[in-house]
């Protein structure tokens, strides 16, 4: 049997002689944003405590007035929900606006999944215009749409409108769940299908090279070489900070920290030389000054510097991580935990490029 949430209109006394209005659910409601059970709604309306003239008394009953509008609204919100009525109040809400406040919680990808998706919906997105067919018009604009860097030159790539995509999807999950959607619009959506590329990566010899070469911006040396130690991605060097850097059960060092992208908690061992990249122990982010901007220029130029002309990114240094690991015989399940892959199936590649080069040496020795 369904228990009707409540909601009550409360008040707090607090200083400067004013007194605060919010909100009492019971039984609980859990709060959209955070995911978490929650009783309170503050409202950002204050009255008068002792209201002193005509004036500070009409202040105070509009201020209620208001207050209880709110009240019967959230009312009938909880209501909709929990009996499966069809909220006509939120399918109205801004699309965008909501989009927007979930980037600021992610990673970079998403901010470009927005541009995009503003592209193509020409600024303006209500949550009742996500239709099916509204959708699967975005997934069309995403296999033909122009890169929003270098001035629009050229289509972006395959794997990047596929991973556009699974993000958007994503969304739509979220504002599914946290019933912002009638209905799960995912369900009839076809995933576009990744295409299996080439990924570089640097020879451990490529490695030691680059320990010798010096680079314009000391931190970014220190982080790229960090990376090969470690595999973590920029996202995550970016934010690493001491207190992430703690002392393991079996007496060594490891990195303890929710990654951005999985949102996950990993454990990772790291060696004392990886720790020794780190430099002096200190307080708040390790490598500090480091910026997103600096992994692409900066990061070829002293790529070159070096001779390495390849096609080699930031990522580049996780896939070398992966692959050095699995040249020298770790196996597969201990990689795919340390790159904190959810399935074996994404670790799977690095291992491919091992057998690859395991031919090649296989050819090496001939007796004709």
């Amino acid at each position: 049997m369904n228990t009707c949430t409540k909601v009550f209109l409360r008040q707090k006394a607090i200083s400067g002689g004013r007194i605060s209005l919010y909100l009492d659910f019971y039984p609980a409601i859990r709060n959209p944003h955070t995911n978490r059970m929650s009783r309170r709604e503050t409202l950002g309306i204050y009255i008068y405590a002792s209201p002193k003239n005509e004036r500070e008394r009409q202040f105070n009953a509009s201020m209620l007035e208001k207050a209880e509008a709110i009240r019967c609204r959230r009312f009938e919100q909880l209501l909709n929900e929990q009996f499966d009525f069809l909220d006509k109040e939120k399918l109205r809400m801004d699309f965008l606006a909501y989009f927007k406040q979930k980037c600021r919680q992610k990673y970079q990808k998403w901010d470009c999944v927005l541009r995009h998706f503003e592209i193509y919906c020409k600024g303006k997105c209500r949550f009742c215009d996500l239709t099916v067919d509204f959708c699967k018009g975005f997934r069309t604009y995403l296999l033909s749409a122009r890169r929003q860097r270098n001035n629009g030159k050229g289509p972006i790539a395959h794997n990047s409108a596929a991973g556009y995509w699974s993000t958007f999807r994503a969304l739509l999950k979220m504002a599914y769940q946290e019933k912002y959607l009638r209905e799960n619009v995912n369900d009839y959506l076809e995933k576009i299908e990744w295409k299996e590329v080439k990924k570089e990566f640097l020879t451990l010899a490529e490695v030691k090279h680059l320990v010798a070469i010096p680079c314009k911006i000391p931190v970014l040396k220190q982080a790229v070489l960090f990376s090969c130690m470690t595999g973590l991605r920029i996202s995550d060097i970016l934010q690493l900070s001491w207190e992430h850097i703690q002392m393991g059960q079996d007496g060594g060092y490891l990195i303890r920290m929710c990654t951005e992208k999985t949102e996950e908690e990993t454990n990772l061992p790291i060696s004392d030389e990886t720790l020794a990249l780190c430099g002096e122990r200190s307080e708040g982010l390790i490598f500090k000054g480091l910026k997103r901007h600096m992994v692409n220029h900066p990061l070829k130029e002293w790529l070159k510097s070096a001779g390495i002309t390849r096609r080699i990114t930031f990522h580049s240094m996780r896939h070398s991580f992966a692959t050095l690991l699995a040249a020298n015989g770790v196996d597969i399940l201990t990689i795919s935990k340390m790159l904190t892959h959810k399935s074996v199936k994404n670790t799977q590649i690095h291992a491919k490029v091992v057998d690859e080069r395991a031919r090649e040496a296989s050819m090496v020795i001939s007796l004709k």
